[in-house]
């Protein structure tokens, strides 16, 4: 039987590789509404022209969730059930990792001993957050609001990838499981 050896670096590894892909997620609603009422859907764009992202991105986000909600049976309409919103927040995570090497040691070339030294390494990743929220048409009264923060794709060919998996994710909460 051959025994799998877990080096802190494999763990370092596996750590970094699925948390870059996760999406953590949250959801709220009021326990007084029934989901089952809602058909149609449209964009509340006094909401979405609020968020600071690229003109670009929102297309990006609004196409994702148009998509998400046609899967869920959701018919977009001039006269809808819901209204559909956006808020988003971006933030800039810095680490640095600490590389210490320092010590004495038997060297090769002309002196047989040296004194290292480490070094520092510096990561920055972006960070975004979305919410969506759902919003009643007629009564003008936020009912459910989805909540996603994940690793943000920097390269033009993923980001609608990117946007589209953390999409998925927070409507996956939609409608909320009541108890």
């Amino acid at each position: 039987m051959k025994v799998l050896k877990i080096t802190p670096v494999f763990l370092l590894l596996a750590i970094l590789l699925t948390s870059c892909s996760s999406v953590r997620v949250a959801s709220d609603y009021d326990r007084e509404v029934n989901f089952n009422q809602y058909q149609s859907y449209a964009f509340f764009k006094p909401g979405i022209d609020k968020a600071e992202i690229s003109d670009l991105d929102k297309k990006r986000i609004l196409r994702a969730i148009e998509a998400e909600m046609q899967r869920k049976g959701f018919t977009k309409s001039d006269d809808p059930d819901l209204l559909v919103s956006i808020f988003t927040k971006t933030n800039e995570n810095i680490n640095i990792y600490q590389n210490n090497m320092m010590g004495w040691g038997y060297g090769w070339g002309w002196h047989p001993w040296y004194w290292g030294s480490g070094y520092n390494t510096v990561n920055r990743t972006s960070e975004g957050t979305l919410y969506i929220d759902l919003i009643d048409a007629e009564g003008k009264e936020l009912v459910w609001q989805g909540m996603g923060t994940a690793a943000l794709a920097s390269d033009v060919n993923k980001k609608q990838k990117r946007i589209n998996e953390i999409v998925q994710e927070i409507l996956e909460k939609y409608p909320p499981e009541i108890d």
